[in-house]
């Protein structure tokens, strides 16, 4: 894959929705996933996550995928429960993932990105967390999270200026699904 030298010349991050992760899948089913390069610190990595996803919700909208967008695979364990992904592609060439797979119980991301890049991660990154602190304002959000260290679902939310957490029952709509 050959690297564009402009590539950072105006970055532009658009969010993959829902109903084209089929198609970025199949575009990047080749792609050597790699943390690295994302490891420099940003302000963002000293937010608490719930505020993060506040944040990103209030510049991207709704994340790629949550935990119901997840739970329903026959193959998915809750082992592995996010309570979000956003996933984009950056400047239409280069794509990255960014999970919250500890729920609100954290600080910082997990962010994913092609080794064939690499050394573009750090400035993704940093432009990442530029247009992240420029927000003043949070939208509301609400997400469901499965914690598997605590073995309890939560209720995350940010509204009317409150972020709250609080435990749940596993919600009804996931009660008839074989959670492995």
């Amino acid at each position: 894959m050959a690297q564009n030298t402009d590539t950072f010349k105006m970055p532009e991050f658009r969010k993959i929705e829902l109903s084209e992760t089929s198609s970025f899948e199949q575009q990047n089913k080749d792609v050597m996933w790699t943390g690295q390069g994302f490891q420099g610190r940003t302000a963002i990595d000293q937010i608490p996550a719930v505020e993060l996803r506040a944040r990103l919700q209030t510049v991207f909208g709704n994340p790629t995928k949550r935990l119901g967008d997840l739970i329903t695979k026959p193959d998915f364990r809750l082992g592995e429960a996010i309570q979000y992904e956003y996933w984009f592609v950056v400047n239409e060439t280069i794509p990255i993932m960014i999970l919250d797979i500890d729920g609100p119980f954290a600080t910082g991301l997990v962010y994913a990105g092609p080794v064939a890049y690499i050394d573009y991660l750090p400035e993704i990154k940093r432009t990442l967390s530029a247009k992240l602190m420029e927000v003043n304002r949070f939208d509301e959000f609400t997400d469901i999270f499965y914690s598997p260290e605590r073995n309890q679902w939560y209720e995350i939310r940010y509204k009317d200026g409150e972020f709250e957490t609080k435990e749940t029952a596993r919600p009804a709509k996931y009660r008839n699904i074989n959670l492995n």
